[in-house]
């Protein structure tokens, strides 16, 4: 089903968001440093509905290099999440929205390298000139909301290292896994109107420095 761009969809995705009863685990994680990241919406690639920002990093960078990427970037103090996540998403693609235009917040995941992500959703509007941060940013992409709403558009394994299952995002032909995978596939259930926990997806094992 295709989600036209539209205030229509932006009230439904708030409303979802408004409906989310988020579990936030910071005060279980104090070890964890506290990162955001921005689930921006807007208008796909060549007009046809609505989508989210996916990025792709450079390659070279002291962690997750060359991995696909929601935007964002660990909080600094004093910072709410919302707050650090616009300005993440302001440094790496030159997009600057302001707070009006968040529309809620999806559960914190713990990663394996230390961190505690909470997913901020953003209706990022009409199309802007994206700029992207060439030291961190390889390539932007419009993932239209087709793509994660689809029956086969995630699946899961197992892998010896660990009992908890992998998530994986099947996208053009490659996979995303967590915790990129595991933010999108949180969301796609929102959109269904299913409020399904994520925090026990797994990482691939590169994904663990």
């Amino acid at each position: 089903m295709t989600r036209v761009f539209d205030d229509t969809t932006r009230r439904k995705i708030a409303e979802l968001c408004a409906g989310f009863a988020r579990t936030a685990t910071e005060a279980a994680a104090p070890a964890l440093k506290r990162a955001a990241v921005v689930i921006a919406l807007t208008e796909g690639d060549h007009g046809d509905g609505t989508a989210f920002l996916l990025t792709r990093r450079v390659a070279g960078l002291r962690s997750h290099s060359a991995q696909w990427a929601l935007p964002g970037g660990r909080c600094d103090a004093g910072e709410t999440q919302a707050q650090a996540a616009l300005r993440e998403l302001h440094e790496e693609l030159g997009l600057e929205l302001k707070e009006s235009e968040v529309l809620g917040l999806l559960d914190d995941y713990p990663t394996r390298s230390g961190y505690l992500i909470t997913p901020v959703v953003v209706w990022a509007g009409a199309p802007a000139a994206i700029v992207p941060n060439p030291a961190e940013v390889a390539s932007v992409h419009r993932v239209a909301l087709d793509e994660i709403e689809r029956e086969e558009a995630f699946s899961f394994t197992r892998i010896p290292e660990s009992s908890r299952r992998v998530i994986r995002f099947r996208l053009r032909g490659g996979h995303i896994h967590a915790p990129t995978a595991a933010l999108i596939y949180q969301f796609s259930e929102l959109l269904a109107g299913r409020q399904t926990r994520v925090a026990e997806l797994e990482q691939p094992v590169f994904a663990w420095r």
